[in-house]
């Protein structure tokens, strides 16, 4: 048997390296990117034919063959993984034969020529022989790879994509290198489902092991801290019965300031609660211990002077900047995101950080969203569905408590979103939106993990879908008219064989009606307007008489214009017809005599019949 899995280990490596040939022609390049084509080393072309998948019942001896097939693929890859290691450079020009080797173990692992997890098995290996440079440039190629190395052979992959990045986010100091540590998530976040449960804690454990070490005060000035305590609760006791009624109800943002040396121990206690707040609620009975804790300290946030850090850093200019802050910024993944000490020295310049003020409140707000998770009204919210057990609680958050979270939750946000500043209510709007996402979450979680899922699209709704999309972008035939138009079949349809455009252009369109026959037409309305016996046809004879008096004094405007003051309000319109016709029959009597045919005398008419006077 041993020779065989020699034998066998041998060709896989004589494989594997002919194939490493193959893509050093096809990459000529010595990066990361362009990745190995699929083609190129699937079926025949990757990894011997007898490395073939097992069938739905194999026998013992073909699980077997199948499983020292396995052994003997990873063997040789693991040979020549540790060979090209050892010999190269994560930054060098021949470290691409490394990638190159994971993408056809990758490439082979789908086609289950090799084990799919054996991809990661040697990338693990990697990330653990680089130190943190080395593994930003191993996470370079685990994003340029995600959907290859993620999406297929999930089911085999994702406990050993999660081994990996988690054991590399604990070699990582979420202090100095957030930005890294920023990517791994993201790289998870994108790669695994949405309603995967491997990584969300589904139980809601908290983080016990979080403890905060902190400087204690000698007894002796502890004493003193005390005693002055003391004094002030007797100054403010025999204060209160001058003071008015509203002044003793004590609220959230109204408590005693308190010094810093008294503060200090108040301040790093609540760090208690916030790792863990079943103890600390629940066992410990320590809520009103709590609610001095975090009034105090909102008080103390709102009177000391703020110091944006950030803000002071960049309105630096350049040439006061050192050159080692230079060569820091410029790169990404070298950000610091300071990690707060509790060193008494450093507590009045932590006090005054804004960055430090916000980093404290929003965990405050994340534990007030808990505690007003466990009141009356927030269990009955759960009584429609069957909660899991271990995220059940059995305290109830009394209604005076409840009513002193909703008022710091307020006072709270009055300090985060102060008028006339654009960037804090920003910062608030960004914190509310994170935490009333991360309810639906813990709704999610409460519900037993659902599956989130979405049923495919059934094949007759695409069709549909597919039919609307096609009529509703395909060229439509235009309309012969447009709707709402003027029906113009009037112009086409004629009488006689003429066509309406045609008896649009007729001469009697444009000749000029004649003022005594208007005049006639005036006195035929007239006398019909008398047998006229309905109020619609008296109205019609009405309506045209007018029309036609205004079109005869219109005419007779041109050369009766001084017989105007004979027609009175439309009648009397015989004198503009009698003047009209009196100068044309003395022209026909005193030039021609009596008779004889003679051709009408124009505008000269009245020039001579002055000269025959």
């Amino acid at each position: 048997m041993a020779i065989t899995e020699t034998t066998a280990m041998q060709e896989a490596a004589a494989r594997l390296r002919s194939l490493l040939a193959r893509a050093r022609e096809l990459k000529p390049a010595h990066t990361i990117d362009p990745p190995l084509p699929y083609k190129a080393f699937s079926g025949s072309s990757g990894l011997p034919s007898d490395s073939s998948p097992l069938p739905p019942k194999p026998t013992q001896l073909q699980a077997l063959a199948h499983q020292l097939n396995y052994q003997s693929v990873e063997n040789a890859a693991r040979g020549i993984f540790f060979e090209r290691l050892s010999t190269s450079l994560i930054r060098g020009a021949d470290f691409v034969e490394v990638w190159n080797l994971l993408d056809i173990v990758n490439i082979c692992g789908d086609q289950s020529q090799c084990d799919p997890s054996l991809v990661w098995w040697l990338i693990e290996e990697l990330l653990d022989s680089q130190e943190i440079d080395g593994c930003r440039v191993v996470f370079d190629y685990l994003e340029s790879r995600r959907a290859r190395l993620i999406e297929t052979h999930f089911k085999h992959r994702h406990l050993v994509v999660l081994r990996a990045c988690n054991e590399l986010l604990r070699r990582l100091s979420r202090a100095e290198e957030a930005v890294f540590c920023g990517r791994i998530f993201m790289f998870l976040f994108q790669g695994f489902p949405l309603g995967e449960r491997s990584s969300v804690n589904p139980k809601g454990e908290f983080h016990k092991e979080n403890i905060t070490a902190y400087e204690t005060i000698p007894l002796s000035e502890h004493q003193n801290v005390a005693q002055v305590g003391s004094q002030k609760d007797v100054e403010m006791t025999g204060m209160s019965n001058k003071l008015p009624l509203d002044a003793k109800e004590k609220t959230p943002g109204q408590t005693t300031l308190l010094e810093e040396d008294e503060l200090y121990p108040i301040f790093w206690k609540l760090q208690e609660a916030f790792s863990n707040p079943p103890d600390y609620f629940f066992k410990d009975k320590r809520t009103e211990e709590f609610k001095r804790g975090l009034e105090a300290t909102l008080d103390k946030f709102i009177a000391v002077p703020k110091v944006n850090q950030a803000a002071a850093s960049e309105s630096r200019s350049g040439n006061e900047r050192s050159a080692d802050e230079m060569e820091h910024e410029e790169g990404a993944g070298n950000t610091f995101n300071p990690k707060y000490l509790t060193s008494k020295e450093l507590f009045s310049l932590e006090l005054s950080d804004l960055a430090f003020q916000r980093h404290i409140v929003v965990q405050a707000l994340i534990l007030l969203d808990f505690l007003l998770s466990l009141t009356e009204r927030a269990k009955k919210k759960l009584s429609d569905i069957n909660p899991q057990k271990a995220l059940q609680y059995e305290y109830t958050l009394s209604e005076q408590d409840t009513e002193w979270a909703e008022k710091m939750k307020r006072s709270i946000a009055t300090y985060l979103s102060p008028l006339r500043d654009t960037e804090g209510l920003y910062y608030h709007r960004m914190v509310n939106t994170v935490l009333s996402r991360d309810k639906n979450w813990v709704r999610w979680k409460l519900e037993n993990c659902p599956q989130i899922t979405r049923e495919p699209v059934r094949s007759e709704a695409f069709a549909v879908a597919r039919d609307g999309a096609k009529s509703a972008c395909a060229a439509k035939r235009l309309r012969p008219s447009a709707l709402g138009s003027l029906n113009l079949d009037f112009l086409v349809d004629g009488d006689n064989n003429a066509s309406g455009t045609q008896r649009l252009n007729d001469s009697a369109r444009i000749l000029l009606p004649d003022a005594e026959a208007l005049v006639k037409e005036v006195e035929m309305a007239d006398l019909d307007m008398d047998f006229a016996v309905t109020d619609e046809e008296k109205q019609h004879l009405q309506e045209s008489k007018t029309s036609k008096t205004w079109r005869a004094l219109r005419l007779a405007s041109k050369t009766r214009l001084s017989m105007f003051d004979q027609v009175d309000d439309g009648r009397n319109l015989q004198c503009l017809a009698a003047q009209q016709q009196g100068p044309d029959s003395n022209i026909k009597g005193g030039e021609h005599g009596g008779g004889g045919d003679h051709k009408p005398v124009e505008h000269t008419t009245v020039e001579v019949g002055r000269s025959g006077q």
